[in-house]
């Protein structure tokens, strides 16, 4: 047993370690710099997964509450003028899906019937099975079909 008090040894416990550190410290020094940046950009990403993944959960939550705005009238794009005379009708919804980002497809929603979302759905489901648009369109579905 020790004759010494708690607090006098945790104190040289302190005292050897801090000798150890300082003996190591040339060789920590050296790979300090690269293991500081790491930890910084590891912590960053997971700030961003993070918000992110808030921001996901705030636009369900959020889409209860409010309907998304029509198509304003003075709004047109390229898909929505008509094709001239002779030319090639677009292949089908598929193809015009596979070019659209998440906001995109946001946009577009309320402009696919019930038979376009279920072949979006079962194309996304088959292909890269992305969760933010399978989630998209199968809420988009459901209130279809809750109609």
């Amino acid at each position: 047993m020790s004759s010494f008090p708690l607090p006098v040894r945790v104190a040289a416990g302190l005292a050897a370690t801090a000798v150890e550190q300082a003996r190591r410290l040339p060789t920590t020094l050296i790979g300090l710099p690269v293991t500081v940046a790491s930890q910084a950009l590891q912590a960053s990403m997971r700030v961003q997964q993070q918000i992110t993944e808030l921001a996901i959960k705030g636009d369900e939550a959020l889409s209860v509450l409010s309907t998304p705005e029509e198509q304003p009238a003075w709004a047109t794009f390229d898909e929505d003028e008509p094709g001239e005379p002779g030319a090639p009708a677009a292949s089908s919804v598929v193809a015009e899906y596979d070019e659209l980002t998440l906001p995109q497809l946001r946009g577009r929603l309320r402009s696919f019937t019930e038979e376009d979302l279920a072949e979006l759905l079962a194309h996304e489901e088959r292909g890269e099975q992305r969760p933010e648009f399978l989630r998209m369109l199968r809420n988009r579905l459901e209130r279809l079909r809750d109609r």
